[in-house]
């Protein structure tokens, strides 16, 4: 029997954000107004989001490296792209899209601390290459990401409140290795009844 659902807007970025550049390991990039507080014991087994990502990229052409992206709980890392290979064509704010899909696959209240992970797979539209396929310097290749089989993600404590959050890392820092978020998207998505 069909039920009746519907998605929820939880938060968005209202302006572009500033662009970070000379950096490796992973930080903010989501304008701190706009970050999200989730209340003690939100997510359940099912629990969906729906994270939308577009911004802009920049990177060097000698050894440009990876960026990777990152979907923050806290300071738990519940979502990640992996590493991934930005091309070897000099890139300056480039546009790119991100939208990730997490499922809340693990509660668990029994073991001392809560557990919870989610599963995840983002598709990735930029100036980007995924490593087992060769490079096209002039076109945006959509991925999918990680490019790994699908796992569940680090365990966080569902049980506290928790801050949503959007990092991003590179491998090389470089005043030419620049990302802007531009647009950011939350969104609850309904679970049918059970």
């Amino acid at each position: 029997m069909p039920t009746q659902g519907w998605n929820q807007t939880l938060v968005t970025q209202r302006t572009a954000g500033t662009v970070f550049d000379t950096y490796t390991t992973a930080k903010t990039v989501i304008n701190q107004q706009d970050l999200y507080g989730f209340y003690a014991n939100y997510f359940q087994v099912g629990s969906k989001l729906r994270i939308r990502v577009a911004g802009a990229t920049s990177h060097i052409v000698t050894t440009p490296g990876t960026i990777t992206f990152q979907v923050m709980l806290g300071t738990v890392v519940v979502w990640s792209s992996g590493a991934i290979q930005q091309n070897t064509t000099a890139n300056t704010l480039q546009p790119f899209a991100l939208d990730v899909d997490l499922t809340c696959q693990l509660t668990n209240t029994a073991v001392g601390g809560a557990v919870a992970k989610f599963m995840g797979i983002g598709r990735l539209i930029g100036p980007f290459a995924k490593a087992s396929v060769a490079e096209d310097a002039n076109a945006d290749r959509m991925i999918l990401v990680p490019d790994t089989a699908p796992v569940l993600g680090t365990a966080f404590d569902s049980t506290v409140s928790q801050i949503l959050d959007f990092w991003v890392g590179f491998s090389v820092s470089d005043a030419a290795n620049e990302v802007r978020i531009d647009q950011y998207d939350v969104e609850a998505l309904s679970m049918p009844a059970s």
